[in-house]
């Protein structure tokens, strides 16, 4: 399933080289959320893997962008212990354009309605999914 949120990029890290066949760049994006009149912060931090690293250089901290990415998860079993880590794979970075709202969203499916924070934009749905409308359903 492919994601994207728009939000500031405030955090720009150098590329890692895990080992020889793998590098990793991590970035956080502020994600700002208003709700009742107030406004919630909240921080996602993303990567980029292998070839994807550089995509980030043309960007810098500060900047309003648009990501495109995917949930990636594993599981593995240490000492009889199951773990999991969740990744958020960027794929995509988008510098957001004069049509997206000034403010980040939250993630949303692409092949579904375009649900997000801001107001009903160009015929967009709006859903708000914090928890004193969750039972108002965008379908």
């Amino acid at each position: 399933m492919s994601l994207e949120v728009t939000g500031k990029l405030i955090v720009k890290n150098p590329t890692q080289v895990v080992s020889d066949k793998f590098r990793k760049r991590e970035f956080v994006m502020e994600l700002a959320e208003d709700i009742n009149g107030n406004t919630y912060t909240n921080f996602a931090k993303m990567q980029l893997v292998q070839n994807k690293c550089d995509i980030l250089d043309r960007f810098n901290e500060g900047d309003m962008i648009k990501v495109s990415f995917n949930i990636k998860g594993n599981r593995w079993e240490k000492d009889g212990k199951v773990n999991y880590i969740t990744n958020l794979d960027a794929w995509r970075i988008e510098a957001a354009g004069a049509g997206m709202p000034a403010q980040g969203g939250y993630a949303q499916p692409n092949a579904a309605p375009a649900y997000n924070n801001a107001p009903a934009q160009s015929g967009n749905n709006f859903y708000n999914p914090s928890p004193e409308n969750a039972d108002d359903l965008p379908f």
